[in-house]
């Protein structure tokens, strides 16, 4: 496969050369990891990598789409990665737990295929959340409302996605009965990489096998008391597609939180932005302040209260989430300073 149906652009070209490869290193594209086991796709064929010491020492992960320069296999041995190319793009999250620590969950990804299904798992306020991540990833935003075979009234439900997403193309989607599959099939392009995020159970695995023609993702069913699903993607993997273009399948993500997402906040309560740029006091929290424009809108009915709710609380979680950064670096800054004065490298 060359290069450039994997992605390859001329920016990658420039980077890779920069670096001034020795014999042996070549451009190669990260499509599956699993913990710290990686597998490359490259000109040379597909390998199974690792990372060198160095990039452990700095947590320097690569994450499926990444494309990076790496050493020839020695003998039976793996790939090595020696670098990871600079990212057009990445969808990231802050790591599940207490850790102060962020997640690429993809890379080098052009369009974003968010997925959610038309059953009782259907969540504005959890869409709100994804689209902030997604643009602020770099990355084209499409919602794909699957399980459409199941909704009365998936037309409502369209209108109502649209209203929060303007400007966002939003797809009404029945992989069994393939509804919505040709509308998909303009972003399916040579050398264009998708990733396809959302919750457990909204049907991915069932649209990759569509995609590719095959079953080459497990798909299981969801539960019917609560229609959600089980993981059936425990780890990020890229396929290639028949019809062109590369798809990056994540695993269900339970929880789904800001690492960054000042501008995906903008974009996404664009039409906050914008009302409070009349409110009253330049700092209106949209409260109880006088002369707020924001909850104005609201008691007109024009923006649903719970809009502005979730506004606030993006807004909370990225300050707070800015702060733990914050003191992290602190932390290690002042530890540096520390091993200088004491004479330890």
């Amino acid at each position: 496969m060359h290069l450039k149906e994997m992605g390859w652009k001329t920016r990658l070209e420039e980077a890779f050369h920069q670096l001034s490869p020795a014999r042996g290193i070549f451009p190669a594209r990260v499509i599956s990891r699993h913990k710290n086991i990686y597998r490359v796709l490259s000109e040379q064929g597909e390998f199974p990598a690792d990372i060198t010491g160095k990039m452990k020492h700095k947590r320097a992960f690569p994450a499926v789409g990444d494309w990076v320069a790496a050493q020839l296999p020695q003998g039976q041995g793996p790939a090595i990665i020696q670098e990871i190319l600079p990212r057009q793009s990445k969808f990231s999250r802050k790591e599940a737990g207490e850790v102060t620590t962020e997640q690429v969950v993809a890379a080098n990804i052009d369009v974003v295929f968010l997925m959610t299904s038309l059953n009782q798992d259907f969540n504005l306020r959890r869409l709100e959340r994804y689209l902030t991540v997604i643009w602020e990833s770099g990355a084209l935003p499409v919602i794909l409302l699957s399980k459409a075979d199941l909704e009365d009234r998936p037309e409502e439900r369209k209108a109502e996605v649209e209203a929060i997403a303007p400007g966002v193309e939003v797809i009404i989607l029945s992989t069994l009965e393939g509804e919505g599959l040709d509308d998909i099939s303009t972003y399916l392009q040579s050398g264009k990489t998708i990733a396809i995020v959302g919750s457990s159970g909204v049907g991915k695995s069932t649209l990759i096998n569509a995609l590719v023609g095959e079953e080459i993702v497990e798909v299981q069913e969801i539960r019917e008391h609560d229609g959600r699903g089980r993981h059936t993607t425990t780890h990020s993997r890229l396929f290639f597609l028949l019809q062109g273009g590369m798809l990056i399948d994540t695993p269900g993500l339970r929880e789904l939180q800001l690492w960054e997402g000042e501008e995906g906040i903008d974009i996404t309560f664009a039409d906050i932005e914008e009302l409070a740029l009349n409110c009253r006091f330049n700092d209106c929290a949209h409260d109880k302040e006088p002369g707020c424009a924001v909850k104005n809108a609201i008691d007109e009915g024009d923006i649903p209260s719970e809009r502005l709710k979730n506004y606030r609380k993006l807004k909370r979680e990225l300050a707070y989430i800015e702060m733990k950064k914050k003191k992290g670096a602190n932390k290690a800054e002042k530890m540096k300073w520390e091993k200088l004065l004491k004479g330890e490298d």
